[in-house]
């Protein structure tokens, strides 16, 4: 999902929780990897693989210059003759510490192990963050978690409802790489621009008494 579609989703949200909820997360995703140099590890549940967010990840870890957001994927099922990026099992949730953060994609609850390897981690010292349902098990291991409960009804004006965890992680991971970059005196990026001039080519009209 490109800037434009971004502010034109954050748009349709306008007035509900979510365009700050989702920015308040990302911000709490990107203290925690930033300052340590990346480290981030993003795992789902075993029915649930969050491929889309870490293709959208590493996208805005090129577009932001940071690097750090690029995340590795752990899962559950390793194939073999998988390429090395896609070829990391569960296993290195074992040996997950200081200095690097687990964002937990689950929506639904994990199993069982999967729940205990997220224990360790933060008892190791990881940062946990959780995206996701809002199982109160999974919320108590999070540093941060944001919860999308299915169904989220929220109304648009062509009265189409609903905002589902694909398109948190779409909010999520944009916001993760807005202002990814210090600006000079006062100039955006280039990023930046594009989105605040969707918004305002979006934007209705003033009125005119």
């Amino acid at each position: 999902m490109d800037a434009v579609r971004v502010a034109l989703l954050r748009e349709v949200l306008a007035g509900t929780r979510w365009p700050a909820a989702t920015r308040r997360f990302a911000t709490s995703l990107r203290s925690s990897v930033v300052p340590h140099g990346g480290g981030l590890l993003l795992v789902g549940t075993r029915a649930y693989e969050p491929w889309h967010l870490a293709a959208h990840l590493v996208d805005e870890a090129a577009w932001s210059g940071r690097p750090e957001l690029a995340p590795l994927l752990v899962r559950h099922r390793v194939r073999p003759g998988d390429p090395a990026h896609l070829a990391v099992g569960l296993g290195r949730l074992e040996g997950a510490g200081r200095g690097e953060t687990l964002l937990l994609v689950a929506p639904e609850r994990p199993d069982g192990g999967l729940l205990e390897r997220v224990h360790d981690a933060r008892r190791a010292g990881a940062t946990v963050l959780s995206l996701g349902s809002g199982d109160p098990e999974v919320v108590g291991l999070a540093h941060d978690a944001l919860t999308v409960e299915p169904p989220v009804p929220q109304t648009t004006a062509d009265g189409a409802s609903g905002i589902d965890l694909d398109m948190v992680q779409h909010l999520v991971s944009a916001a993760a790489g807005e202002n990814g970059l210090p600006t000079a005196r006062g100039r955006l990026r280039f990023r930046d621009r594009l989105s605040r001039l969707a918004d305002q080519l979006t934007s209705p009209p003033p009125a005119r008494w």
